[in-house]
């Protein structure tokens, strides 16, 4: 097929990658601007941008498809299919309706459970036992359109949110290769989304990571495994905002926010954490052990 490839992050470098291996003609690469960066603020390419220049692909930034400029720009690609994967802008009506068999859009969930920006994080926020990955026709409504196809995979209690993300780029690049082969041969059934089930995957913000001693303590270590590094978890002591950068379950109980021994295990409000990695403001992150030597948390102490 001759396809338009639309994505941003790591997670759709990828399917990218496997469109290409498969044999199918990428006539363009549409991603987000590059956006400046790091302490000098330099402008960054995203990993899709890096990804098609080294692949030899024409890349695309432009920052808005609203204008007919736009439009008519991607309509005489003349595709056959756009393949979008986190892209990161609203795809209007006439780009929608452009290629020959449609735009499939690869979704970090199982639909119609987490629709929108962030379903990897959501999903384990939320402690659910499952997640996965399906290929959806696209439609106006956000991720509202009928799935081709969807593979499912356990959360772990250990997974991260980075962690279970590359996993599931990888299952999804195979799958939209399938679905398109499917597509190609006339041979794809669509499964329109149940009504039941629907939940919305907010973006991530930067005041979720504060921690509140009084949740429980398994919300508290799910809170770590999705959030950290970025936008962070932290909690208050001493007149200094510290970072966690890893934690885990632990035996205890007490006041929410009482350190309860010598390791760094913190009472919450049912159950206890025990803090793994710590990073204090201008420092480096250290092993608990480490950090302690340098900022003793006493038993007793009351964090906030």
């Amino acid at each position: 097929m001759t396809l338009v490839f639309m994505g941003t992050p790591p997670f759709a470098v990828p399917t990218l990658a496997a469109l290409v291996a498969a044999g199918h003609r990428v006539s363009a690469v549409y991603t987000q601007p590059p956006r400046p960066a790091g302490r000098g603020h330099k402008e960054q390419r995203s990993a899709v941008h890096e990804k098609a220049l080294a692949l030899g692909l024409e890349v695309r930034c432009p920052a808005s498809l609203k204008g007919e400029a736009e439009h008519g720009e991607f309509a005489a690609l003349k595709p056959d299919a756009a393949v979008v994967v986190a892209y990161g802008l609203i795809l209007p009506k006439p780009v929608l309706a452009a290629p020959r068999l449609g735009c499939f859009n690869l979704h970090g969930s199982i639909l119609p459970r987490w629709r929108g920006a962030a379903p990897i994080e959501r999903a384990i926020l939320a402690g659910d036992a499952e997640t996965g990955v399906a290929v959806m026709r696209m439609e106006a409504g956000l991720d509202t359109g009928p799935v081709l196809l969807e593979a499912r995979l356990p959360i772990g209690p250990r997974d991260t949110a980075a962690g279970l993300r590359e996993r599931l780029a990888a299952i999804g690049a195979g799958l939209m290769v399938e679905a398109l082969a499917q597509l190609a041969e006339g041979r794809a059934v669509e499964r329109a989304q149940a009504a039941e089930g629907i939940t919305y995957a907010k973006k991530i913000e930067k005041g979720e990571g504060a921690i509140d001693w009084r949740r429980p303590a398994a919300e508290i270590d799910r809170m770590v495994r999705v959030l950290s590094p970025f936008p962070g978890v932290t909690f208050d002591h001493a007149g200094q905002r510290l970072k966690v950068h890893a934690a885990e379950l632990a035996e205890g109980r007490g006041e929410p926010g009482t350190v309860l021994d010598e390791q760094g295990t913190v009472a919450c409000g049912d159950g206890a954490i025990r803090l793994v990695e710590l990073q204090r403001p201008g420092a480096r992150a250290l092993p608990i052990a480490d950090f302690l030597r340098g900022f003793p948390l006493p038993k007793g102490t009351k964090l906030g």
